[in-house]
């Protein structure tokens, strides 16, 4: 038979590792059960604690390229384009010529995405309108690269980056300066044979 101060003994080392377990427990929270505040927190010490890598960080934590501005030409807008956006996301818009339907402008975007993505240029487009795509850089200092290729597509109008508008193959200021250059060219030729 167990005294009473066996029994008294025994109920305390039970009751001090029930409490331990529970503290254990508590510790050892499984990741499916985390909450918003808990993976925020976490985040927090991961932050504070550990060494992240430039290029794990979010985009807006990571330190912005150096750029020499003196070495800059103010008038190539271009050039500050690239230099400034080197390795930032940039957004740009084209129009697609016509009433193009939605699947349409699905189809000639997917063809402009993967003939880039030939040439080791990856984007992610996104339909926004009947006529309107978006697309999304990873490294902004393909912009005009981009802007070059796409304003020579038949179907592209327009293309905007950083709120400016360059017109493409289809657009009616392209239009207008070929009629206009080729109106030249006969008045040309007609001087020619009068002579």
């Amino acid at each position: 038979m167990l005294t009473m101060e066996t029994k008294q003994l025994l109920k305390a080392v039970v009751f001090v590792t029930v409490i331990a377990m529970s503290c254990a427990s508590k510790k050892k929270k499984d990741p499916r059960d985390f909450t918003d505040a808990d993976i925020y927190k976490l985040d927090e010490e991961w932050m504070e604690e550990g060494e992240i890598e430039e290029g794990d960080l979010p985009e807006h934590l990571r330190p912005s390229p150096s750029v020499d501005f003196a070495k800059v030409d103010p008038s190539d807008p271009e050039a500050i384009l690239k230099m400034t956006k080197k390795g930032k996301t940039l957004m740009m818009f084209v129009t697609i010529s016509g009433n193009p339907t939605q699947a349409e402008t699905e189809e000639i975007s997917t063809l402009w995405q993967s003939m880039l993505y030939n040439a080791n240029i990856e984007i992610t487009r996104f339909v926004i309108s009947e006529n309107r795509v978006l697309i999304k850089l990873a490294d902004g200092s393909y912009a005009y690269e981009i802007k070059d290729f796409l304003v020579q597509q038949d179907r592209c109008e327009t293309v905007t980056i950083e709120g400016k508008d360059y017109p493409g193959k289809a657009s009616k200021g392209a239009k207008d300066n070929k009629s206009k250059a080729k109106s030249k060219k006969t008045k040309k030729s007609n001087k020619k044979t009068e002579l």
